[in-house]
């Protein structure tokens, strides 16, 4: 039988400014572990810090412009785009235009505190 998923669950971000997190599928909301789907919205400079995950993470840009920095330069991911950020590479999302952003994220397995192995501050 289908799970129905009543709500999300916001999550603690991460970064300088607030950012919305909204958990529908993973580890908190629905106690599953193959992957998770989140709903984001971070404001206008918003910076995360870096982070090399156990994990990939696949994001669909909804609105505003999300920065993923990565060893090698930089994407500018718009909306109506998407980026695979994959597991082990060391990432770094931001959101440096005046709008933010507002994005679902989808990480496989699914995101966890002890799996992304954050930069240091």
């Amino acid at each position: 039988m289908p799970t129905l998923i009543a709500a999300p669950t916001r999550i603690e971000a991460a970064g300088n400014k607030p950012k919305i997190i909204e958990e529908y599928i993973g580890r908190v909301n629905s106690r599953i572990e193959a992957a998770s789907v989140a709903h984001m919205r971070s404001p206008a400079g918003w910076v995360e810090p870096g982070q090399t995950p156990e994990f990939d993470e696949f994001t669909v840009v909804l609105k505003g412009l999300l920065r993923v920095t990565h060893k090698e330069g930089s994407l500018d991911v718009s909306a109506g785009q998407a980026v695979i950020a994959h597991a082990g590479e060391w990432v770094q999302y931001s959101t440096p235009v005046e709008e933010g952003a507002e994005y679902i994220a989808v990480c496989v397995p699914a995101f966890s505190p002890a799996t992304v192995h954050r930069d240091s501050a």
